[in-house]
C-alpha cells in the first residue's frame, strides 16, 4: 500500500502600511482569527521600504475543500 502524504492549503496576507507600519494589534487580531481556523503560520516575510509583512500560513488540506478545487469554475 502507498504512503498517503499529508495535503495542506496555504495562506498568504499582506499587513501594515507605510505610514502605520504593523501595528502589534491588528497582527494579534489576525494571528487569533487564523488560529481558530486552524491555520498555523510558517513564515513572515518582510517587505522592504513598505513596512509591511507577508504573513504565510498552512493548515491541512481537509476532503471538502480537495472537491471544491476540483469543480471546474
Amino acid at each position: 500500500m502507498a504512503e498517503q502524504f499529508q495535503q495542506w492549503e496555504y495562506r498568504v496576507q499582506t499587513v501594515g502600511g507605510f505610514f502605520k507600519g504593523v501595528p502589534a494589534d491588528e497582527l494579534e487580531l489576525l494571528l487569533n482569527e487564523w488560529g481558530e481556523e486552524g491555520w498555523e503560520v510558517v513564515s513572515t516575510h518582510v517587505i522592504e521600504n513598505a513596512n509591511k509583512i507577508n504573513v504565510i500560513a498552512k493548515r491541512p488540506l481537509s476532503a471538502s475543500v480537495r472537491r471544491q478545487r476540483s469543480i471546474p469554475a
